[in-house]
């Protein structure tokens, strides 16, 4: 999914080394640092395939392979494509369930595109595609497992609600539609055809909600974070204030038409990493 749906995951939107991933990643110790890009790289291979042209049956079978693949991986045997994985699996203790629930959520794409999920499968989407991922970097950092847990549950979800949130009209142009019927119903929008969605007058209606809710998960992800080792939590304050700066972007640019692509240029991007990246 370009750029985590087209709402890829947060955490590897992009080409790695021009990422707010590779930014944040790059100043962990070695062993860390591997792990983390080999998460990377099981989730950008899993996204591509989820994202393809292919034809549906195609993709299904190939997330398939990737299941099998991971089973696999934890029962020793692990395939070509894992093999280095594995020492990271032991070293920081990386639960098969997470990558299992990762697949699953690439797959929600697959048999038909997202359109205006309700909010618990929204929920469950934003789950599976970015605190799933988030689990796996909190054993990598060496977080507590309570504090590592409720991290990666708020911070996901917000990372991921700033994407869809930033990405309406790029998922629209490909068929998908990730804001929640609730959302569109409370606003008058019936419609969940993407193109009439993204042009309803309405549409700052349904986004001012989800507003609501990133912001309280960055502030629920900030508070797990205020109470662990600053050294601990370098990489993922970094993406934290990488995509906080990004809602706070959509916000002020608002959300009616006409909406100008939002991005963080590079000298706050650069205050930010010089900011918490070395302490």
């Amino acid at each position: 999914m370009n750029q985590q749906m087209t709402s890829q995951p947060a955490t590897f939107q992009g080409s790695a080394s021009g990422s707010s991933f590779y930014a944040a990643m790059r100043i962990l110790p070695r062993a860390q640092r591997e792990a983390m890009f080999q998460i990377y790289s099981f989730c950008r291979q899993v996204d591509d395939i989820a994202d393809s042209d292919g034809p549906r049956g195609e993709r299904l079978a190939a997330l398939q392979q990737w299941r099998d693949d991971i089973d696999a991986l934890y029962r020793g045997q692990p395939p070509a494509r894992l093999r280095d994985y594995a020492a990271s699996v032991q070293k920081f203790g990386l639960k098969r369930e997470d990558f299992l629930a990762i697949v699953d959520g690439m797959e929600m794409d697959v048999p038909a595109d997202i359109r205006a999920p309700d909010l618990a499968t929204l929920d469950l989407y934003c789950d599976r595609v970015a605190s799933a991922v988030g689990r796996l970097s909190v054993r990598v950092f060496g977080l507590p497992q309570e504090d590592g847990i409720l991290l990666a549950h708020h911070l996901g979800r917000a990372l991921q609600l700033t994407n869809i949130l930033r990405d309406i009209d790029e998922d629209a142009g490909i068929g998908r539609l990730y804001l929640p019927l609730e959302g569109l119903l409370h606003a008058g929008i019936t419609s969940t055809d993407p193109q009439k969605v993204i042009a309803d007058p309405a549409l700052p209606k349904v986004c001012v909600p989800l507003v609501t809710r990133a912001r309280a998960h960055f502030e629920k992800a900030d508070e797990v974070m205020d109470r662990n080792a600053r050294r601990t939590v370098r990489a993922p304050r970094i993406m934290s204030k990488y995509y906080r700066s990004i809602l706070e972007l959509l916000v002020a640019r608002g959300f009616a038409l006409p909406r100008a692509p939002v991005r963080l240029n590079k000298a706050a991007r650069i205050a930010i990493l010089l900011r918490y990246a070395f302490i």
